[in-house]
């Protein structure tokens, strides 16, 4: 089962703000602690909205709009985010209570979703049997 821990916002990632030298050690720490359990897949941080760039669908079919950063609502907004591989729901919540405060001052919210599978998401043999070679070759394309 994959999980991603989504990081929400804070003012100070959306002021550009970087993270203290303290707070870079301890999020070092616990993606150690997470290779060395072998659950690791990926963890970055995002550059604030900004720079971000937003597409919606106004209207179905419609043409796609486009809106520049910085967006509001900073909680609405992610500024990281951390996916692992475990066994368990219970084990990607032990995972995320592990987690240092990722801004620091006690502003930290991390939002746990679990990652959709692609067997319960594509029933079709075919269409699934389409999506993994996709994904082979992407695999393939990084070597």
């Amino acid at each position: 089962m994959r999980f991603m821990m989504i990081v929400k916002a804070s003012k100070d990632s959306e002021a550009g703000t970087m993270p203290s030298q303290e707070l870079i050690e301890a999020m070092q720490r616990y993606n150690e602690e997470l290779v060395k359990a072998g659950v690791l897949l990926a963890a970055d941080g995002l550059h604030a909205s900004s720079g971000g760039i937003r597409i919606s669908y106004p209207e179905p079919g419609g043409k796609p709009k486009i809106t520049d950063g910085p967006f509001t609502e900073a909680k609405e907004i992610i500024a990281g985010y951390t996916l692992i591989e475990v066994k368990s729901r219970e084990e990607a919540i032990e995972w995320a209570l592990r987690m240092p405060d990722p801004h620091g001052f006690g502003e930290g919210q991390i939002e746990l979703r679990q990652v959709i599978d692609l067997h319960d998401l594509m029933e079709d043999p075919e269409t699934l049997a389409k999506e993994l070679v996709l994904r082979e070759q992407i695999e393939r394309s990084k070597s």
